[in-house]
């Protein structure tokens, strides 16, 4: 028994060390790669070097899975010995030679399986914001909730509406009906004019039986609703519908009002009485002034005189008293509001803040403008900030080819002023973004627009280094810009 415990205890130890084993494996292997393996080779797709993923079984089934780890240690010497069918047909795969990598046998093994075991992330979205970040479509939906409290208030407009235009037209019909109408109207001539009116009454009353018929609504059945979704959904379209029913009721209403003050003046013609001008004067004076008429200027005399002068008493003008009482409201809300509850701020305070927020704005804005640099606009990049930013760019994704100041190793020296193409900084930044057939991978899929630009002005600020023979036409150092 205790030697069954014993084993079984010594397994379940072996069990977990394996286990941590494999993961502290897994993540070594990806650091391993984007260490040593990033910079010419990717996981899912062919490079500057071969896709990597299975790498590890092809040689296996070649009959050389001995030799893979020769050929990462060495590749020169394994292609030299002719002793590898599969490094030499790696070989031929592109015109750049694979690198000596120092790794050890157990790195090699975790590296392989880090890329036998990637799986890539899923890509559902449709497009990136300003800053690179992946956003998802944007679809309009209505405000059914906001909606429906509309066509609430329309609704109650509309019955309101029709209650009064039913009043209203009641009227007039027990007004037509009656005799004394009747002779009033005979005597006129005034028939035609009621026609036009009853036909008018007959197809409004129409017309609404057809538009009760003509709203679309969509009434959710029970369990068919979402959470939060009102239980009639009503759209933009409904809403101009009903907008335009409550207008033409108000014009039925005024219409049928005019018309009853027609019928009634038919039947009981208004004495026509015009008013003075001296009058309208009068009242115009009294409100505005509310002064004592002249007749009237004894009842308000002062009892004391000087000279013949006497005084009279009369009161503010209305319209000077109450602007000066709207002053002292203004003020007691001006005090609470500002000083008192603080609700608003003051002058100073709400120009700090627009200030903040037009700094905010003006960040966002060239935040977004960084990010159109492309190979028509680069331009030369100077500050410290930049340079530092683009050198450190530049020794993790660079120095495997070009060495850490430049001179070159399987590229080019880039500090002598001969260059395959030209020195000016946007056509340094199109070769770093897409690449070129004679070996140089692209870089857009590593490095936004920003870091391109950094990285190619540190490289056109490398003081000259002895290396790598000059490659291509020479070009002044005051030629690049």
């Amino acid at each position: 028994m205790n030697i069954m415990r014993t084993t079984l205890k010594n397994s379940f130890s072996i069990a977990i060390l394996l286990l941590a084993t494999a993961t502290v494996q897994a993540q070594d292997g990806q650091q391993l790669f984007k260490a040593k393996c990033n910079t010419c080779h990717m996981i899912d797709k062919n490079s500057t070097g071969p896709n990597l993923k299975g790498a590890k079984q092809k040689w296996t089934d070649a009959g050389e899975g001995e030799l893979i780890y020769e050929w990462v240690n060495n590749p020169q010497t394994l292609i030299a010995s002719g002793n590898s069918k599969m490094a030499t047909a790696i070989k031929s795969f592109s015109p750049t030679d694979m690198t000596p990598q120092q790794v050890t046998k157990e790195e090699i093994d975790a590296i392989l399986n880090y890329v036998d075991t990637y799986v890539s992330p899923a890509t559902a979205t449709v497009g990136t914001d300003s800053t690179g970040t992946a956003t998802q479509p944007i679809a309009a939906v209505s405000d059914y909730n906001g909606n429906l409290t509309l066509f609430y208030w329309l609704l109650t407009a509309i019955f309101v509406l029709l209650i009064a235009i039913i009043i209203m037209s009641t009227s007039i019909t027990t007004l037509i009906r009656s005799d004394y109408f009747k002779k009033k109207l005979k005597e006129n001539e005034q028939t035609s004019n009621v026609l036009k009116s009853i036909i008018l009454i007959l197809g409004f009353t129409s017309l609404m039986s057809y538009t009760n018929q003509a709203l679309a609504l969509t009434f959710m059945q029970p369990g068919e609703a979402e959470k939060g979704t009102p239980w009639l959904l009503v759209e933009a379209m409904d809403l101009y519908f009903l907008i335009a029913i409550n207008m033409t009721l108000i014009g039925v209403l005024l219409y049928l009002r005019r018309m009853f003050n027609d019928f009634m003046l038919m039947a009981r013609p208004a004495k026509h009485v015009e008013a003075p001008a001296a009058q309208t004067l009068k009242k115009i004076n009294t409100i505005l002034t509310d002064a004592v008429a002249i007749e009237e200027e004894h009842t308000i005399l002062m009892q004391h005189e000087y000279d013949g002068i006497r005084e009279l008493d009369n009161n503010l003008p209305p319209w000077w008293l109450w602007g000066f009482y709207a002053t002292i409201v203004f003020a007691v809300i001006y005090l609470f509001n500002y000083h008192v509850f603080k609700t608003s701020d003051l002058q100073y305070k709400e120009y700090d803040k627009e200030m903040a927020q037009a700094k905010e704005d003006v960040d966002a804005y060239l935040s977004k403008m960084a990010m159109n640099v492309d190979e028509t606009n680069a331009s030369l990049l100077t500050d410290k900030d930049a340079l530092s930013s683009g050198k450190a760019l530049f020794e993790a994704n660079c120095v495997v080819c070009h060495n850490p100041n430049g001179e070159g190793n399987i590229g080019p020296n880039l500090t002598d002023e001969a260059w395959i193409y030209t020195p000016d900084v946007k056509d340094i930044f199109k070769t770093i973004k897409m690449g070129t057939p004679n070996g140089m991978p692209e870089h857009a899929s590593k490095l936004n627009p920003i870091q391109i630009q950094q990285v190619a002005s540190f490289v056109l600020s490398l003081p000259y280094t002895k290396g790598l023979d000059p490659k291509g036409k020479i070009f002044p150092k005051d030629e690049a810009k």
